[in-house]
Order: C-alpha cells, then structure tokens, then sequence
C-alpha cells in the first residue's frame, strides 16, 4: 500500500516553490496547460500553482510512506490513552461526589443490607462471602482524607493520559518519550497484577502498554536505539523530496562546474598543440 498516495487521496497534495532557481527547475515541469509541481508527500507532479513558496529552509515537513503509516498507528494509541482518561476522570468524579453523599448512602446501605441479605439467602447465596459487598464495606469505611487521596492520584493519572494521547496524536518527539516513560513505569506493577492473578483485562493491558513501548523504542528510535536521533533524522531526509531535489541539484551544479572546468583545461591546452604542429 502507498500511503503516501493514501494521505494526497485523503487530505489533499502539498506543493511548494522554493525560491532558489536550482531547486526551482527540480520540482517544476512545464506542461501544454502550464506548471506542475511535485508534491511533497506523494511526488507526484500536480497541475496548478505551488500551495506555498518560500526559501527551501522554510518548506513544510511532510510525512511520506512509513511515516503517515507510523502516524495513523500512534492515533490509534492516543485514542486508547483518551478512552482511559475519560474512565480515570469518571472515577475521579465519583469518589469525590462519594465522598460528600457517603452519609446517606452508608444509612441507605445499612438500612437495605438485611433485606438484600434475606433475599439472596432465599436464593442460596450468602452476601457475607461477597467481594463486592466487602469492597462496600471498606470503601464507607474510609476517612475523608483517603478518599481525597484516592480521587486526586485518579484525576492525576487520567492528565498523564491526556498528555500521552496528546502527544501520540500529535506524533511529536516529547510526546513519544512521555509517553514511552510514563507507560514503562506503570508496567512493573501491571507484571506483578500478573504474577498474582491473570485475568484478560489485565492481560489485555499489558499487551497494548508493551507494544506501544516496543513499537516508540525500535521504529522512533528512541534512547539511542537503532542510531537515535540522527539515523531517524539521516532516513526521514533520505525519503524527503525537497532532499533528493537538493541532491539532485548540486550533483547537476558540480556537473556543471567539472564540465565549465574541463572546457577552460581544452582552450588552454589548445593554443599550446596549435603551436606544436606548427614548429613541426
């Protein structure tokens, strides 16, 4: 699949006019109907006036082939990351509306709990064994300042969320860092969740966290790996069409200049075989 053609399809082509004319006659081709210029995502030549112009220095940044493949997948995480903020703020809020109507749902617990306890009995079970009811206990059991606590780290890592979604989505360089920090920092705890009981939400989890992980580190290079930094940079230019059409330009302006010096070499030399063959 292209999906450089898949983004142009998409969101449109992306033309530029840089103003050196070397670079200018690289991506411009005359045609019947007027100028095309080469898109900078597809490379594609496109009928019509440049979208931009400007110095090469000030040309967009356009992601081309793996890269908007690469984007669409950390969109997909971001939203992952978003749909877990909106549960931890959900719970957040919950806590802390609990927290100023615990009064009455402990009176309204206490009063209905014999009647709930006679109902199940009727059916065989016995509510006195029951996680559920347990987790109630200990949750109207809890002092203000706990619960203050519990909903404040809740709102807290519901705005790491936010900010991990925000930079995935964005694919910037902080965000992919943040966010592959943030995530391998909360896996030894979902490892040791693990090693005490495997459920799939908890396995589903952890699968989605190491793949994010795995996937920022070896195709972001991030830390270093694969060459860090500069082999990214050194591969994302390899693949920019203003790139190559700088290339290609000074490889044409040295052509030039051997070709410029080769001809000044053959006038000189002229005079001087001219003079040889008529001593001769």
């Amino acid at each position: 699949m292209d999906w450089s053609l898949l983004a142009c399809g998409r969101s449109g082509h992306i033309t530029y006019a840089p103003a050196e004319p070397e670079l200018h006659e690289q991506l411009c081709s005359r045609t019947a109907t007027g100028e095309a210029w080469r898109c900078l995502r597809c490379g594609t030549f496109v009928a019509g006036d440049p979208d931009m112009s400007g110095p090469a220095r000030d040309a967009p940044r356009v992601r081309r082939g793996n890269e908007v493949r690469s984007a669409l997948i950390l969109r997909v995480f971001a939203v992952e990351r978003y749909l877990r903020a909106l549960v931890f703020l959900a719970l957040a809020y919950g806590l802390w509306r609990f927290k100023y109507a615990r009064r009455s749902i402990d009176a309204t617990f206490d009063r209905e709990q014999p009647i709930i306890r006679s109902l199940f009995r009727q059916l065989g079970y016995n509510i006195n064994h029951s996680k559920l009811v347990g987790l109630i206990h200990h949750a109207l059991a809890l002092s203000s300042g706990w619960i203050t606590l519990l909903a404040a780290g809740l709102a807290l890592y519901a705005i790491v969320e936010l900010i991990e979604g925000t930079g995935l989505w964005l694919a910037r360089r902080w965000g992919e860092y943040f966010a592959m920090v943030a995530t391998s920092l909360g896996m030894p705890l979902e490892i040791y969740e693990l090693a005490k009981k495997v459920t799939v939400t908890t396995l589903i989890l952890f699968a989605i966290n190491l793949a994010l992980v795995l996937y920022l580190v070896l195709t972001k290079r991030l830390f270093g790996v694969r060459g860090g930094k500069q082999a990214y940079d050194a591969r994302l230019r390899s693949e920019s069409v203003l790139e190559a059409a700088i290339v290609a330009a000074e490889a044409a302006q040295a052509a030039e200049v051997a070709e410029t010096a080769e001809t000044a070499e053959t006038a000189e030399a002229a005079p001087a075989a001219l003079a040889a063959e008529t001593a001769d």
